[in-house]
């Protein structure tokens, strides 16, 4: 069974903005280098900044996708935040493709 890891936010956790940004960033760093790396990453919501131009955190899921980790973008969020063209790593995917993964995959929700 696949491994996804499910992430719906540009920040990790809820109260301080700021602390969440570093605290994701931290996340992903940690998880580029891990021996156990997901087979997928599913980003959703504000999440699909983070593999967008301008993105602090580009490097990590460079390092990811080269070691195989498919690394998927919902095309409706990249294009409610204007990131449509913008999208530096990974690929976009929909709702549909999204959907089958969810239900067939082992999801861990970030």
């Amino acid at each position: 069974m696949n491994r996804t890891i499910l992430i719906h936010s540009n920040r990790l956790g809820r109260g301080d903005d700021a602390l969440g940004e570093v605290l994701m960033a931290s996340f992903l760093r940690k998880l580029c280098v891990a021996q156990n790396k997901p087979d997928r990453i599913i980003l959703y919501n504000s999440a699909v900044l983070l593999a967008s131009q301008g993105s602090q955190v580009l490097d990590a899921f460079e390092t990811m996708a080269s070691d195989g980790v498919d690394i998927l973008s919902c095309g409706t969020c990249l294009g409610h935040f204007g990131m449509l063209d913008k999208l530096e790593v990974g690929r976009k995917s929909d709702m549909q493709e999204i959907t089958g993964i969810l239900v067939s995959d082992q999801v861990t929700t970030v």
